[in-house]
């Protein structure tokens, strides 16, 4: 039986405390306005003391659930997109099956940083077309407060926490770009630009957990090519252009990066879904929070085309093609 994978609804979780532009100042040499001019954002979420990525995934896991009316004896998989697991191992979704009960099925994580979701989601509708589940749980959740070097300012301000997830159903028939559901994912990666964003930790390495490093301007320049290509070759794998996408739903960077991504595709930032300004850079997480603040506030329709895009260190990027 040919199968498609549907996104039957979503959900998100932000921490409580919130950090302002202003709060860094008091102790970095920046401002709000040097933030906002660079950046966009206005502030972040940060996990509170012993909240992990955990229990970050686990809140935005059962908000997707209710959203889509399914319950957890449902879901036979759970695939969560992490850059920093609680563990090196077990893996955090293993947690999240144990926390919601699931004592059936598979959980794993999957690693491709601020591209996770993308590749996540991947996985999950491969499994799905290949009939090796039914109904899965895709997650990207993050606590990247907890690898940055708070005295550096070029990277500090750029992230936050948070976590958001999709429920995907199996349903009949192949995928096509007037059916609901997902069309289509391309994911790429090039290993030689791994200086260029990396933490300077890991167990093999250094044994340490190490924090993040990233060289700004070449990223971006990246960023911007990568990411116009990768929407191209989802459109064009699919006979589409780029006038037919009613939302971009980019990982949530840099402003100037969306910004000149949609402009590299002659789109309107009008249909590009914006949450950088309160969320900042939540890595994995961010593809998921913003679809789900979009869905919510009635941005999204049914019927309408989806592009999710991101890049990530590695270099990872990908792309998703989605009917909603």
């Amino acid at each position: 039986m040919t199968r498609h994978s549907r996104i039957m609804g979503c959900g998100a979780y932000l921490p409580e405390r919130v950090l302002t532009n202003s709060d860094l100042a008091k102790t970095l040499d920046t401002s709000d306005e040097w933030i906002v001019a660079r950046t966009g954002i206005e502030h972040r979420h940060i996990a509170a003391e012993g909240e992990t990525t955990a229990d970050l995934a686990t809140h935005a896991a059962t908000a997707a659930l209710r959203n889509a009316g399914v319950d957890i004896k449902d879901i036979d998989l759970i695939v969560l997109a992490t850059a920093t697991p609680d563990f090196t191992f077990p893996s955090t979704a293993t947690q999240v099956q144990e926390r919601l009960g699931m004592t059936w099925g598979a959980a794993f994580d999957v690693q491709a940083v601020c591209s996770g979701f993308i590749f996540a989601l991947a996985t999950a509708d491969n499994f799905i077309r290949a009939g090796q589940a039914k109904a899965a749980l895709v997650i990207g959740a993050e606590t990247f407060s907890r690898i940055l070097d708070w005295s550096d300012r070029r990277t500090c301000v750029l992230f936050g926490d948070g976590a958001g997830a999709v429920v995907l159903q199996a349903g009949e028939g192949a995928p096509g770009p007037e059916k609901p559901g997902i069309i289509s994912t391309h994911l790429h990666s090039d290993g030689r630009y791994r200086d260029l964003l990396y933490v300077d930790g890991g167990p093999s390495a250094t044994q340490t957990v190490g924090h993040l490093r990233m060289s700004g301007r070449e990223v971006f320049r990246h960023a911007v090519v990568n990411l116009a290509d990768v929407v191209h070759e989802a459109l064009g794998a699919n006979g589409l252009k780029p006038d037919d996408i009613d939302w971009i739903v980019p990982h949530q960077a840099n402003k100037r990066i969306l910004t000149s991504t949609a402009k590299k595709l002659d789109l309107p930032i009008e249909r590009v879904v914006v949450t950088v300004e309160k969320h900042a850079n939540t890595s994995a997480a961010s593809i998921p929070l913003a679809l789900a603040e979009a869905a919510e506030d009635g941005r999204i329709q049914p019927g309408h085309l989806l592009l999710l895009e991101a890049m990530g260190g590695g270099f990872t990027w990908g792309a998703a093609l989605i009917r909603w």
